[in-house]
C-alpha cells in the first residue's frame, strides 16, 4: 500500500520519514515516491494493507545499480493496534525501462537474484538499509531519534 496512505498516526508517519532518510543515506541521489502505485479499481485489487510501499527514483539508469528506480516494500505483521506494527520483512525490486531487473528479499535469504545484478557496493548499501529499518520497526521507538 503507498506509503503516504499508510501514515494513519504520528508514530508511524515518524517512522516512515525515518525510512526515506534511511535509504537516502545510502543513496543520497535517489528521490522518494510515497504513492508509487495508481489510485484504481485494478490496482486496488492487489495491493497488501499490510505493506509501506516506496518507490526511489535514481537521476537515471546506472550500470552500477541496473535500475532507473528501486521499488520496497515494507511487509508488516498484522496486529490490532496500528501505531506498533513489527516488521515482517523487506522487498526491494530493480526496476528499468524493460521491467524487472533484481530482487532482494530479506524474508528469504538476503540474496539478490535477477538477470541484471547492481554492483556489490550497491549491493552492500541496499542491505545495510534493510538492516537498519529492522532495527527502525522491530527495535522500538528509540531508533526514531537516531
Amino acid at each position: 500500500m503507498n506509503a503516504a496512505e499508510q501514515a494513519t498516526n504520528l508514530q508511524l508517519a515518524s517512522k516512515i520519514a525515518t525510512l526515506v532518510n534511511l535509504f537516502k543515506q545510502q543513496f543520497p541521489d535517489a528521490r522518494a515516491d510515497l504513492k508509487p502505485w495508481r489510485n484504481d479499481p485494478e490496482t486496488a485489487q492487489w495491493l497488501d494493507p499490510d505493506s509501506i510501499d516506496i518507490g526511489f527514483h535514481l537521476p537515471g539508469w546506472s550500470p552500477r545499480y541496473q535500475s532507473r528506480s528501486i521499488l520496497v516494500q515494507v511487509r508488516l505483521l498484522p496486529t490490532a493496534e496500528a501505531s506498533d506494527r513489527r516488521l515482517l520483512g523487506i522487498d526491494a525490486v530493480g526496476l528499468s525501462h524493460v521491467g524487472e531487473q533484481w530482487r532482494l528479499s530479506t524474508i528469504a535469504d538476503w540474496q539478490i537474484r535477477g538477470p541484471k545484478l547492481p554492483a556489490e557496493d550497491v549491493s552492500d548499501r541496499l542491505k545495510q538499509f534493510c538492516r537498519q529499518t529492522f532495527d527502525l520497526f522491530n527495535a522500538g521507538d528509540s531508533q526514531l531519534s537516531a
